[in-house]
C-alpha cells in the first residue's frame, strides 16, 4: 500500500491535465484501482493495462474530469462475477468522466451507472453478462440517469435483464455507433429531453430501440428525440425481464417502440426480422396518479425507413391485442390510436399533436382506433390508410456535446 501511494504521488507530481496513473496489476488490482479513483486529482487519466481482473466490491468515482482508459474492450476486462458488495460495477457521481476501452462483466446489478452528472462519455466500452440472457442478470448495462451531456459511442452491451444502453431522466444525449444484443431492451431512452440515437445496431434483443416516457418520475414529458440510421433487426429473444419491470410487457420481436413522448422523429432506419411488430407507437396504458403526466405520444414523425419481414409470429400483448384486429402478418407500423378526447377521436388531433407518416409505397400500416372504439364500439374497425397521416414536424438541429469532437 505504501509503495502504491508513493508511486501514485510521483505520477501526480505534474500538472493536473497531464497526470497519468497506470494501475499496477502485479498486486491487488481492486485496491489499487479504487485508491486511484479516490486519490486522483481532477483532470487525471487512469490507465488499466490489458488483462482480466476480478472484483468483489463495487468501484466508485467522485472526482471531476477523470479519464479511465483500458487497452480495449476485449483486452482490459473487469469481472464482477464474484462481487459480494455494492449495487453496480462502477458508480460515477462526478462531472466530466471519460470512460474508454475496457469491459465490465457479470455484475449482479447494473454495469456502469452515473447519476446527477454533467458531461459523461462511454467510448468503446463493453458491458456483458457472459452466461446468456437470464432474469438474474443485472438490469442495466450502461446506465446514465439524471445527467446531461451524455455520450455513448462505440459501446457494446450484451445480456441486460432490463435495458442494455439506458439513458433516463437526462438531457442532451448522443447514442451512436453502438451494438446492443441479447438484452430485453437493446437501447432505451426514457423521460429524456434532446437525444440523437443513430448508427446503432440492435439485434437479438426482446425489443430493439425503445423511446419511453413514464409517470411519477422527477423528470417527465420526454421530448425532442431523433432515432435515425439505425438497424433494429432480428430481435427475437424471449422476454426475460423480472416480473414487474415495465419492459416485462415488451413483446418478443419488437423493432422500434415509441411510448408517450413528444416531438419524436424516426427516420432512415432498417427495421426487419421482428416477429411481433417492426414499428409500434402507443400511449402509456397502465393506471397512474401523476397529474402532470401525459400518456399520449404526440407530434411523432415516422419517415423514410426501410421495412423487411415482420409481424409473422406476434408475442404477448401484440398477440393478444394487435393481431386479432390486424390479422397476420401484423403491418409494418402500428399505432394504437389513442388520442385526447372525443373530438380528436372523430376528427383527428391538432397537427402539433398528430402522428405523421411518410414512407415508401407499399409500407403497411394500421391504427387500432383505440379511443374511437371505446366511444362507438358497434363501429369498431381499424384504419389502414397511411395517407390519413400526412405532414411532418419542424426539423431539429443535431445535438452538440461539449466533450464530443464529432459533434462540433
Amino acid at each position: 500500500m505504501v509503495a502504491f501511494a508513493v508511486a501514485f504521488m510521483c505520477c501526480a507530481s505534474g500538472t493536473h491535465a497531464a497526470d497519468t496513473i497506470t494501475i499496477d496489476v502485479s498486486g491487488d488490482v481492486q485496491e489499487a484501482l479504487q485508491e486511484a479513483l479516490i486519490l486522483a486529482e481532477p483532470g487525471s487519466t487512469i490507465l488499466i493495462p490489458e488483462g482480466t481482473f476480478h472484483f468483489t466490491n463495487a468501484l466508485s468515482l467522485d472526482v471531476a474530469n477523470i479519464t479511465i482508459k483500458g487497452a480495449g474492450m476485449d483486452k482490459t476486462i473487469l469481472s464482477f462475477a464474484g462481487q459480494t458488495s455494492g449495487s453496480e460495477g462502477l458508480l460515477i457521481t462526478s462531472d466530466g468522466a471519460w470512460l474508454e476501452g475496457f469491459a465490465i462483466e457479470d455484475t449482479p446489478g447494473d454495469g456502469i451507472k452515473t447519476k446527477g452528472v454533467d458531461v459523461i462519455s462511454f467510448v468503446k466500452i463493453r458491458v456483458e453478462w457472459t452466461g446468456g440472457p437470464k432474469s438474474t442478470n443485472g438490469a442495466y448495462g450502461i446506465y446514465p440517469v439524471e445527467s446531461q451531456n451524455v455520450l455513448v459511442d462505440g459501446a457494446v452491451v450484451i445480456g441486460a435483464s432490463d435495458a442494455g444502453i439506458y439513458v433516463g431522466q437526462s438531457r442532451n444525449i448522443i447514442v451512436r455507433n453502438s451494438r446492443a444484443e441479447h438484452n430485453v431492451a437493446g437501447i432505451e431512452i426514457e423521460n429524456c429531453y434532446f437525444a440523437d440515437v443513430y448508427n446503432n445496431v440492435a439485434t437479438h434483443n426482446t425489443g430493439g430501440i425503445l423511446i419511453f416516457d413514464m409517470p411519477n418520475l422527477p423528470q417527465k414529458g420526454g421530448h425532442s428525440i431523433r432515432v435515425f440510421n439505425n438497424k433494429s433487426i432480428d430481435n427475437d429473444v424471449p422476454n426475460f425481464a423480472p416480473v414487474g419491470n415495465i419492459v416485462a410487457g415488451v413483446p418478443r420481436g419488437t423493432g422500434i417502440m415509441v411510448m408517450s413522448n413528444r416531438d419524436v422523429e424516426v427516420f432512415g432506419n432498417e427495421v426487419s426480422g421482428n416477429a411481433s411488430v417492426n414499428m409500434l407507437i402507443v400511449a402509456y396504458a397502465d393506471a397512474y396518479d401523476d397529474p402532470d403526466f401525459n400518456p399520449l405520444p404526440q407530434n411523432i414523425y415516422i419517415h423514410d425507413n426501410i421495412y423487411g419481414r415482420g409481424g409473422w409470429d406476434p408475442d404477448g400483448l401484440a398477440k393478444e391485442l394487435i393481431a386479432p384486429k390486424t390479422g397476420l402478418p401484423v403491418p409494418d407500423i402500428i399505432w394504437d390510436g389513442a388520442v385526447d378526447g372525443v373530438w380528436s377521436a372523430f376528427f383527428g388531433p391538432d397537427s402539433d399533436d398528430a402522428l405523421h407518416i411518410k414512407e415508401a409505397e407499399g409500407t403497411t400500416f394500421a391504427s387500432l382506433e383505440y379511443v374511437y372504439d371505446l366511444i362507438v364500439p358497434w363501429d369498431a374497425d381499424i384504419n389502414r390508410d397511411i395517407t390519413d397521416y400526412p405532414g411532418s414536424i419542424a426539423p431539429r438541429a443535431a445535438i452538440i456535446l461539449p466533450q464530443d469532437k464529432g459533434s462540433k
